[in-house]
């Protein structure tokens, strides 16, 4: 049985396919068309989809859509009823944008089946986020959350998954959003709503949440049942204009800094006093679950997910044995949540293969040959070598402290580099963080990064007991060990390590123990292989384009170096 899952809707499309149960490729749109967080539909993921599985369109069984259009559209029409001054918005993205992108899809079909097309499942949002998560995961008794911007209607959803079923408690609705409230403290930090989240995470530390805490908890209550209470007098987000933050905001908390415009103290201390909001409304609703399943672990699911220090707190606090959350927890992952939810949920079919601790395989991208590979480096007149060994040649920059591009195997799935596009340093030089930032990044001097450890290694340095596969939890480097890893440890001694296992991606792993074998250190510095405001590399093209327009030193793509001067 092959089912095609997409995300067409929301932003960060993408597609998938799930042969017999088992996922065999997923694709993120942006990775192809090269445009960020787009919202285009996923033809060129699909296809290449198509092509991974050695399958044509006329293969597919069902089709899995993570969204379902008329849903709690009554709902919707009252709520833009009870305030028609500001109803214009709302008819705009829910109507027009709505309509538009609905007949995307409907053109797609046609386009490719003409009037006979597979089963069409059309499925709320949330439970694509959720569902979708549990069915991922390696647990068969998992308490599941799920936090998100908002989907069809609802913004969070709680629920618990047993063997093959999910059963769900409770919803909150539109406007009272956790994940709304994040992005409008986001826009108010001068970054990017919807976009830029992860640098108002990397900023709360290095603010003073006490200053703002007392005033920051009131805006946004939990109740005994679960639900989310945001008091709205503080926004205007749910007017879907273009500023999310209201007047009382600004009174309260301060003047929004600029796009751009410089960082003045309360930036920060706002930043750190609604992250630290963030995670006791979360804390608070995983205790709820706890108390309600009695489950060994949580999954968690939707945008906010990607909050990895969230994560790491909900890790250590909430009661569970450890939790879970999917590489591509965001809406790039609401296809795989779409085709698993239809494989299982409506189709009935039961879990397979789910030895223990049996993490979801992230590495369902495409990849390419070296004889591919040593074309495009033909093609561009560029110098380089084939290696004998390119783990070996790679471990030797690194430990020279040499920066260099790694483009290996097959591409991961999510907006984490895990060891396939990944740019990499030597986390043992102090100055390599400030380096990175400025030469090939390009982005903010505070922002952190993170280390790939091997999973034998991790707990030498770093003080956690699960593993972190997918780089979605945020830990403690060991009091000893933070003067040894500069490079990744975060001004409040934290990080957001992956653990990577040899029965996962096996090179990766030989490079990291190299490292290791040579410095003492089994631990790399590793952060996406992209440009700030750009997607990670999809092709080697991208890696070559990437490499000689920042300050890296080496490329290793397949079994090829290729350097620049400065790194001979």
């Amino acid at each position: 049985m092959n089912i095609l899952g997409i995300n067409h809707f929301f932003h960060d499309s993408s597609a998938c396919l799930l042969v017999d149960g088992k996922l065999v490729a997923a694709l993120e749109e942006e990775r192809f068309n090269r445009d960020k967080h787009t919202r285009a539909f996923p033809s060129l993921a699909i296809d290449q989809c198509l092509k991974i599985a050695g399958l044509t369109a006329q293969d597919i069984d069902h089709i899995a859509v993570s969204i379902q259009p008329t849903h709690r559209w009554t709902t919707k029409a009252l709520y833009a009823l009870k305030q028609p001054h500001k109803a214009a918005p709302f008819i705009k993205h829910e109507l027009v944008q709505g309509y538009f992108k609905h007949q995307r899809f409907r053109q797609w079909l046609s386009d490719t089946y003409g009037s006979e097309h597979p089963t069409v499942h059309q499925l709320q949002h949330p439970v694509t986020h959720a569902a979708g998560s549990y069915y991922a995961s390696p647990y068969t008794d998992a308490a599941i959350l799920s936090l998100d911007g908002s989907g069809e209607w609802e913004c969070a959803w709680m629920g618990h998954g047993k063997d093959d079923k999910v059963t769900e408690f409770s919803t909150s609705d539109f406007p009272n959003s956790l994940g709304s409230v994040y992005e409008a403290v986001t826009e108010f930090c001068g970054f990017k709503p919807n976009y830029d989240e992860g640098k108002t995470m990397g900023l709360a530390p290095l603010g003073d949440a006490s200053k703002h805490i007392d005033n920051a908890r009131k805006v946004v209550h939990i109740s005994s049942q679960g639900t989310i209470d945001v008091d709205l007098s503080y926004f205007s987000y749910q007017y879907w204009g273009y500023r999310r933050c209201s007047e009382k905001f600004h009174r309260v908390f301060g003047e929004p800094r600029p796009f751009n415009g410089e960082f003045k103290d309360h930036h920060q201390d706002v930043a750190a006093a609604f992250q630290q909001v963030l995670e006791e409304c979360a804390l608070t609703l995983a205790k709820q679950l706890k108390e309600r399943t009695g489950a060994p672990y949580l999954v968690i699911a939707g945008g906010v997910a990607l909050n990895s220090v969230m994560n790491g707190r909900l890790l250590r606090e909430a009661g569970f044995d450890d939790v879970y959350i999917m590489p591509a927890a965001g809406d790039n992952g609401t296809s795989i949540g779409a085709a698993y939810t239809v494989y299982h949920q409506t189709l009935g079919n039961p879990r397979v293969n789910l030895p223990e601790n049996a993490h979801m395989n992230p590495y369902v991208g495409n990849e390419y040959s070296d004889e591919e590979i040593e074309a495009d480096l033909k093609r561009f007149k560029l110098s380089y070598t084939k290696s004998e060994d390119i783990t070996q040649d790679a471990a030797e920059l690194l430990e020279n402290g040499k920066i260099i591009g790694w483009f290996q195997g097959r591409m991961e799935i999510g907006p984490r580099a895990l060891g396939s596009r990944s740019i990499l340093a030597n986390p043992a030089y102090p100055d390599m963080k400030q380096k990175i930032n400025s030469e090939v990044k390009f982005r903010e001097a505070y922002r952190p990064f993170a280390p790939s450890a091997t999973v034998e290694g991790a707990k030498e340095f770093f003080d956690i007991d699960v593993e972190a596969p997918f780089m979605l939890k945020v830990c403690q480097v060991k009091p000893d060990k933070q003067s040894v890893l500069p490079a990744i440890t975060h001004v409040d001694g934290s990080a957001r390590l992956q653990t990577v296992r040899s029965e996962i991606h096996p090179q990766y792993h030989a490079l990291i123990k190299e490292l290791g074998e040579r410095t003492g250190v089994p631990v790399v510095l590793n952060t996406s292989f992209n440009i700030q405001g750009e997607p990670v590399v999809e092709s080697p093209r991208d890696a070559i384009r990437c490499f000689f327009s920042t300050g890296l030193d080496a490329l290793c793509v397949g079994s090829f170096v290729i350097k620049k001067h400065s790194a001979t």
